[in-house]
Order: C-alpha cells, then structure tokens, then sequence
C-alpha cells in the first residue's frame, strides 16, 4: 500500500480511514449480495437499508424529528442555489441574501436569474475577511427566505453563532462544515450540503428540508426540481447516486463512533488552535486572511511575505506528505482545509512544519 499523505485539499477531501477500509471490503461483496456496492440495484433491500439508516443517522445527530425530511440529490451545491429560489421564490416576493464569499455570490447571483433577490449583508468590501454583524442586517420587508452560507471555504471564514429571522424561513449551504460543530438545526427550514467535504464523496447533495416547506413547491416546476417530489419518493425518484450515499452512511456511523458531533467539535476547535498559533506566533510571517473574530474551523488561509516564499512552502510541504494547501486564487497565497477526517497529528505535522519553514526563511 502507498504510504497515505496528509489531506488538506478543500474538496473532494479527505475521508476517515476506517470508512476507505470498509469501502474496500465492499467493494467486491456488498451485504452479502455477490455484487459490488456499485452494482446493486437502488430498489434492493440492500440499498433500501443503506437509504433509510442514512436519513435516520443525519437527523438522529442534528436533533430533527419527524417534520424534517432528507434528500440525497444530484448536480452538488450548485444546483441548489437555482432550486431554492425556484420552489420557494414565488413571483412578487424577495429572498435575501447574506453574502461571505464567493460561493453565497453565485447563490445570490443565480436566485436572480429566477426572482427578485436583496443584499441583506455583504462583508465584500473587505474581500470577504469577516462575517457581517447583526447590526450590519438588513433585511427587505417580508423575505420569501433568508439565505447564508455557514463557511466559506475559500476566504477562511465561518458564522461563530447562526443567526435567526423568527418565522422567516432560514436558507443554509453548510457544504463545508456541516457535523464540525453543534448548532440548532430547527432554526433552518432548508439546509443543504455537497458531501464532498464532511460528509462522504463528490456526487451526493444532502438537503435537510422542513416538511412545511414542501407545501409550498408550485406545480407547474419540472418534476426532477422539485423537492416534494424528491420528497414523496424517498429520493428514489431516479437512480440516485447510491455509492456516494453509501459512503455517506459509513461517515456518519465514523462520526457516531468518534462521540457525536460534540466530540467532533471539541477535536475540530484543538485541530484548528494548532495552525492558528502557528501563523500568530510568526511574528507576521504567516499573514491570516479572516479576521480573527470569524477565523473558520475547516479552512485556515494565509499569506507569506511573498509568492516566491508561497510556492517554495507548496513544494517543501508536498515532500513532506502535506499536500493540497494551494490557496484559492482569489485570496492567494495558502489554505488548509482541516475537515472532520483530519486527524489531529496532521494539524501537529503542519503546524511544526510552517515553524521550521519561517525560522528557515523569516
């Protein structure tokens, strides 16, 4: 076997080891049927326990009974931002948006193309380096929803508390960090998630949907965009993509046997101190992009004195079995994406590595 190296990658990313095993073991031999887990038909038994254990685990960890239902859909986030605003962005009415990043723009910017949208909040004066306070809020009269992205993986930083708009219908993309931390997931009417992050690979979208909600989706939108019908068959509607949601089930079992998502917490917050310190113990070398108030848990970006020092820190970083940590060209410069799967010596490993690299270079 080649020897595994540290995983910091933003997405697909890295997966807990003893979910690749079991995948292996199944590879071949799928709960006994002969087949591979990517052979066996999406009406089985089989995948029908796969299907349903999944929905009951997810709600299980976030607390939500039985007026919520998951989906497990195709076409990632992205295809999420336009299905929002088509079921539940009715003609006359207005969703806000808070904008963090990049990926709440392309929300934004697609409920557009399909309805009357409002800029709640924006914090892309300062290039996306902090999360909008509350006071900053302003939402239109009487939102359709309320849409935010809970972390934003490209600019490092992440919502310290969700926020809440009463009776108005909450909208979340929590792709990159949902199950990291504890929070209230009967706040949100919708929450949806690519998995290819926290919650198993490219190729499944997780959508957390409050059942009232699903009152609301017109008639006339076609049927593979509509949640009530993706509702009313279970996400069975099509094929779905059934080894991803698979693998799913085998990552939230990881996660119950690891504590919960308190436990997954608690280790998160130690992961994340490490590479901190790191950059606020340089003396200014490492240079953080968010700003310390809204610094994310899953994806630590910063900046060296010069690309030149950038590109030989991703070469000497790659030699030493931590790959992946290329910035986003919109913020240059470094990230690491310090999921639910890294464990914490590879946080050690990093953080020791980009002390010796600064006393080296500084």
């Amino acid at each position: 076997m080649t020897a595994r190296v540290y995983n910091f990658n933003p997405g697909p990313a890295i997966l807990p080891l003893p979910v690749l095993n079991e995948i292996q073991r199944d590879l071949l031999d799928f709960a006994g049927t002969g087949m591979s887990i990517l052979e066996v038909s999406h009406r089985s038994k089989e995948y029908e326990a796969v299907h349903l254990e999944t929905e009951a685990s997810l709600k299980e960890l976030l607390g939500l009974g039985d007026d919520y239902r998951v989906l497990f859909l195709g076409g990632g986030a992205s295809l999420q931002f336009a299905m929002v605003p088509l079921n539940f962005l009715p003609t006359g009415a207005t969703a806000d948006y808070i904008l963090t990043g990049s990926w709440s723009e392309k929300a934004y910017e697609e409920a557009g193309r399909i309805g009357r949208v409002h800029i709640a909040a924006s914090s892309k004066d300062t290039n996306y380096d902090r999360i909008p306070h509350p006071d900053e809020i302003r939402l239109s009269p009487n939102p359709a929803y309320v849409h935010i992205t809970s972390n934003n993986t490209i600019y490092g930083t992440q919502w310290a508390s969700l926020p809440s708009f009463g009776e108005i219908p909450l909208v979340a993309d929590m792709s990159s960090d949902i199950l990291s931390r504890r929070f209230d997931a009967t706040k949100f009417a919708l929450i949806y998630a690519g998995a290819q992050k926290n919650l198993g690979p490219a190729g499944v979208t997780v959508v957390i949907i409050r059942r009232d909600m699903l009152e609301k989706v017109p008639s006339h939108l076609p049927v593979m965009l509509r949640y009530d019908i993706h509702a009313k068959n279970n996400s069975l509607y099509n094929t779905p993509p059934a080894f991803a949601v698979y693998t799913v089930m085998l990552v939230l079992r990881w996660v119950k046997s690891q504590g919960g998502i308190a436990a997954i917490e608690a280790r998160n917050k130690e992961k994340a101190a490490l590479v901190y310190a790191a950059i606020d113990e340089s003396g200014g070398f490492y240079r953080g992009h968010a700003r310390p108030e809204a610094r994310s848990l899953m994806n630590v970006t910063f900046r060296l004195p010069s690309e030149e020092l950038e590109k030989a820190f991703l070469a000497e970083a790659k030699a030493a079995g931590l790959v992946g940590l290329k910035g986003h060209r919109s913020v240059g410069g470094l990230r690491a994406s310090i999921y639910n799967a890294m464990p914490g010596e590879g946080c050690r490993v990093l953080a020791e590595f980009m002390r010796d690299f600064a006393r080296r270079n500084g």
